[in-house]
C-alpha cells in the first residue's frame, strides 16, 4: 500500500504543489487587495471596495501563475492609477 505522503503518489493522482511564483502573487494580490479594500470602505468608494475584493478572492478561482499575475498586474495598476 503506497503512503499517501509520497510526493509521486500525490502526484500521480493529479495533484501538484503551486509554484512559488503562485504563492508570492496570491500573497501580494491579496495584501494589495486588502489595502484598496480598506481605502474604499474609509473613502465611501465602492469602486475600490469591488476591485479590493476581487483582488483578494481571485487567486481562489486561478490556477494558472501566468493568469494569476497578469490579472492582478492590472487590477493593481487601476488600483494605483485611481487612488486620488
Amino acid at each position: 500500500m503506497p503512503r499517501m505522503n509520497d510526493l509521486d503518489t500525490l502526484q500521480s493522482m493529479g495533484l501538484t504543489l503551486p509554484s512559488p511564483a503562485y504563492l508570492v502573487g496570491v500573497l501580494l494580490f491579496s495584501i494589495v487587495g486588502y489595502v484598496a479594500f480598506r481605502h474604499g470602505r474609509k473613502a465611501e468608494r465602492k469602486d475600490h471596495l469591488c476591485v479590493g475584493l476581487a483582488l483578494m478572492f481571485y487567486p481562489y478561482a486561478v490556477s494558472q501563475t501566468l493568469a494569476l499575475w497578469l490579472v492582478g498586474a492590472v487590477m493593481s495598476a487601476w488600483v494605483v492609477w485611481k487612488w486620488n
